[in-house]
């Protein structure tokens, strides 16, 4: 049966289009309005031709509902899309009905109207209110949310869920611009989580430069638009095939990232673009809302038990200067008025060095501390800090191990503050080693940084209240035993000195029972021409002498104190260091034959080491080995690329290694 065509249009004014048909609904004769709409010549739209020029997906129903409604000689109303001529389709609303004469249909008559733009309007709109509606729920839902990763963890199902997504994750993005960390994420049942810690730049160099800008990385087919090397091997790697990954910039820094990834191509709007990235927005703000609440109810909490424990400091001195001055009013012997008069010298003391400290704070909190910069000696400032802490050492029973720098290693310091901060950091020292410990002081050169290191046999510090040591007024719960008073200022106010002479302070510490070592970096003074005699702080070597020894890289100390005795077991002298600074410090002393170079540093990493060690010129026949836990290709890649020799995947094989060793060793040029 020869399908009953769609009333084409005659005359078209603007989006409305008038038309008329024979009584059989067919198109007859010219059509100018059509043509010129549609493109379509008279002969290719006569008779039921310009069916043609309507969508294939809607041909079929509206055909049939025109047929149908010519049949019955009933009105047709229909909606369908009509190709325009330049190749678009434009959405139109058709009305037709029956003309009669004497009594029987001769013609039929309609109207088609381009509703294109009220139909996206209303789309439009819709999206609009949809969104309004989601975000709604969403600050609904997060409102009285008070702990971050609840917040992270909240806002990814909902949004991945609104998404039909596969997975959403919120993400910290560290200092640096490059690490971050997805502490929870949403994910679609059966899918892995993607929780982790991961660096942006492994994800390609279209992902690093659009974030770290604070555009968008929105890919709609992994596969089609992205190379291995451009990040498509990591994204299919976590199944991920499609992704939108909206980047938020906070003061020229990349801050955090909402990703919504999808396990199939999919073709994401611009609708969808914009949520993911006002969500990102709402949710950091949330997020740092939260975290400062949180720091200011600890602020509040370290308030009320420092008022409370300044409150029993003081009271702990005034109370045997009180007995001793009641001793002193009933006379009696004079060995027993000297007693009493020590007791009030000893603790009027102790309540000076109290007020002194909460001066001291409250002097640099209000910017009042100026400093009066000499030339310096190291030396002197550590020879005076330990004589500073004698009498504690002595009571205590501690062996102080004294390690002096070359008389030329030259600080630009306040002397007074500089002793004040080795005595702070000595009397910590001495207050959490158990009687009869081991401390060490020691001075050095790291490049052109002056180095101090205070370590002890003490107690030690758990890894998750390192960070917060340096912090005003804090005690650390385990050390409640061996505080022996103190208000939690100490550590605080070296780190304050120490910043303002723009040096760092850092603390290690393998945890409880394992002891601490604090480590002061500080400039050196303009020109001087200091060096340590000795390997740097922190670095450790054997006395097997400098010509001929291998140097060990490692900032992990249990690995590198087992690779040190691995490669002594071969045979070798071995030199060791914690981190970048050292390496170059012991590398310049005495060039060794071999390095094994870690490549995650603290601070400097080992690309970077690489990089120096190649430009000095007593190392020409070095040979540099990363020693990594990343061995995938393009890691390889990298190290070659940055001057590695050769590249050793963590856990390697000892065997391997004494091979690779004994290989180089042969290969070396002669002495």
């Amino acid at each position: 049966m020869t399908a009953i065509p769609i009333p084409p249009p005659v005359a078209l004014v603007d989006s409305f289009i008038v038309w008329k048909t024979s009584a059989q609904g067919l198109l007859e004769g010219d059509n100018p309005g059509w043509a010129r709409f549609t493109g379509q010549t008279r002969e290719q739209y006569a008779g039921d031709g310009w069916l043609q020029a309507l969508h294939p997906d809607d041909r079929a129903e509206a055909a049939e509902r025109w047929r149908a409604a010519v049949q019955a000689g009933a009105p047709y109303e229909g909606r369908y899309r009509l190709r325009r001529h330049d190749g678009s389709y434009r959405h139109v609303a058709c009305l037709a009905g029956p003309l009669f004469e004497g009594g029987r249909i001769t013609a039929w008559a309609g109207v088609c109207n381009d509703i294109t733009h009220s139909l996206q309007a209303d789309a439009k709109r819709h999206a609009i209110e949809e969104r309004l509606s989601f975000l709604d729920e969403l600050g609904e839902a997060t409102r009285h949310l008070s702990d971050p990763e609840t917040v992270m963890s909240t806002v990814a199902r909902l949004l991945g869920e609104h998404l039909r997504a596969t997975r959403c994750a919120y993400a910290d993005v560290e200092p640096d611009g490059n690490r971050f960390t997805i502490r929870n994420d949403w994910s679609a049942a059966g899918v892995d989580s993607s929780a982790g810690v991961y660096e942006l730049e492994r994800f390609g160099p279209q992902a690093t430069f659009n974030l770290r800008r604070g555009q968008h990385l929105v890919v709609h087919d992994v596969d089609a638009e992205l190379g291995d090397e451009a990040g498509g091997r990591m994204f299919n790697a976590i199944g991920i095939q499609a992704i939108i990954c909206a980047g938020l910039v906070k003061g020229q820094r990349l801050v955090a990232m909402m990703a919504v990834h999808q396990s199939t191509p999919r073709h994401w709007t611009d609708d969808d673009i914009a949520l993911v990235a006002e969500v990102v927005e709402r949710c950091w703000t949330h997020i740092e809302r939260v975290r400062d609440s949180a720091k200011l109810r600890e602020q509040d909490r370290r308030k009320d038990e420092f008022l409370a424990t300044l409150a029993h400091e003081l009271r702990n001195p005034l109370a045997p200067i009180r007995y001793a001055l009641a001793l002193l009013r009933r006379g009696g012997d004079a060995l027993r008025q000297q007693q009493a008069l020590d007791v009030v010298d000893r603790q009027s003391a102790h309540l000076t060095r109290l007020v002194d400290d909460l001066l001291e704070v409250s002097r640099i909190n209000r910017g009042l501390i100026h400093l009066q910069r000499t030339r310096i000696a190291l030396a002197a400032v550590l020879e005076q800090a330990a004589e500073t802490v004698a009498p504690q050492l002595q009571a205590a029973g501690h062996r102080l191990t004294l390690s002096l720098p070359a008389p030329d290693v030259l600080v630009e310091a306040d002397a007074t503050r500089m002793v004040q901060v080795v005595a702070n950091l000595l009397h910590n020292a001495i207050k959490y080693t158990p009687d009869a410990g081991q401390i060490q002081l020691a001075g050095a050169v790291s490049q052109d940084q002056a180095v101090i290191e205070v370590a002890d046999s003490g107690v030690g510090i758990p890894p998750e209240d390192q960070e917060r040591l340096f912090d005003l007024f804090t005690q650390l719960p385990h050390t409640a035993g061996r505080a022996q008073g103190g208000l939690g200022i100490g550590l605080s106010l070296v780190k304050s000195l120490v910043d303002l002479h723009g040096g760092q302070v850092r603390v290690h510490s393998k945890g409880l029972g394992h002891g601490s070592r604090f480590i002061v970096h500080l400039p050196l003074a303009p020109g001087a021409q200091g060096a340590s005699p000795g390997p740097e702080a922190g670095a450790e070597a054997t006395q097997a002498g400098d010509a001929g020894h291998i140097l060990v890289v490692e900032d992990n100390e249990d690995g590198r104190e087992l690779l040190v005795a691995l490669l002594e077991e071969f045979g070798h002298a071995v030199r060791a260091a914690a981190d970048g600074p050292q390496a170059l410090a012991l590398a310049r002393q005495a060039a060794p034959w071999l390095v094994l170079l870690d490549i995650g540093l603290p601070g400097m990493d080992g690309y970077e080491v690489a990089r120096r060690l190649r430009q000095e010129a007593g190392l020409a026949h070095t040979t540099i080995v990363a020693v990594t836990g990343w061995g995938a290709p393009q890691d390889r890649e990298r190290t070659a690329a940055a001057g590695f020799d050769a590249h050793f995947t963590k856990p390697f094989d000892p065997d391997a290694l004494e091979h690779f060793v004994q290989q180089v060793a042969r290969q070396r040029p002669a002495a």
